[in-house]
């Protein structure tokens, strides 16, 4: 079984058929199931929502091109697991340490809301990277993240409510971290603030330094 959907994964037919357009439109465009990214032996695993149609749909980097990357990556940075610069581009110089970044939804969906089927989809690919490896946390981004990954681990979501700020201990081991989504619409609505975001971000780092 695949770890990651293949390039122009055929098995959603609405993904398929907006990334088409996409690609009709965008041709210069990334335009595919969009890869994790990062450092294959980290201790921390975030998971987001799916792709940004001008974020990662375009640069094929997660949380690369839109304002989610810009308050992630610089909130990484200030935390000890990133370095170099970040330019919302995937040529930049910006390097991940300790942490892989994966989405819920490899494809980018009709304004940013995946169905319940397609997430159970591509729940296979996650599932089976999540299941090769080992970290230490995992850090979700949203209700949606938060649920894919307890599935994909198997463990019951009726235990672990999803809240911002909410750790949970797993079966397997690992902590899971719960954070609103950064997006610009949290943030610009109140809902998630630099700081509440900063504070779950620096628990994780803090976490798996221990």
């Amino acid at each position: 079984m695949l770890t990651q959907p293949p390039r122009d994964c055929p098995l959603c037919p609405r993904l398929v058929a907006f990334r088409h357009e996409a690609q009709r439109q965008h041709p210069d465009w990334y335009n595919n199931p969009v890869r994790y990214w990062g450092d294959e032996a980290a201790r921390l695993i975030i998971i987001g929502l799916a792709p940004g149609m001008k974020g990662a749909n375009r640069t094929g980097r997660p949380f690369t091109g839109d304002y989610a990357g810009d308050l992630l990556y610089a909130t990484l940075k200030k935390v000890g697991l990133a370095t170099g610069e970040y330019r919302q581009t995937p040529d930049d110089t910006l390097r991940l340490h300790d942490v892989l970044i994966a989405n819920a939804v490899a494809c980018v969906p009709p304004q940013n809301k995946p169905t319940t089927e397609e997430i159970k989809t591509c729940r296979q690919f996650i599932g089976k990277r999540l299941g090769e490896q080992k970290p230490l946390a995992y850090l979700a981004l949203g209700r949606i993240a938060h649920d894919q990954l307890l599935v994909a681990l198997g463990e019951k979501r009726s235990s672990r409510p999803f809240g911002h700020g909410a750790e949970h201990e797993l079966s397997n081991g690992a902590r899971l971290f719960d954070s609103y989504h950064c997006s610009r619409y949290n943030t610009n609505t109140g809902v998630l603030t630099t700081e509440m975001f900063e504070d779950v971000v620096g628990r994780a780092a803090a976490y798996i330094r221990s």
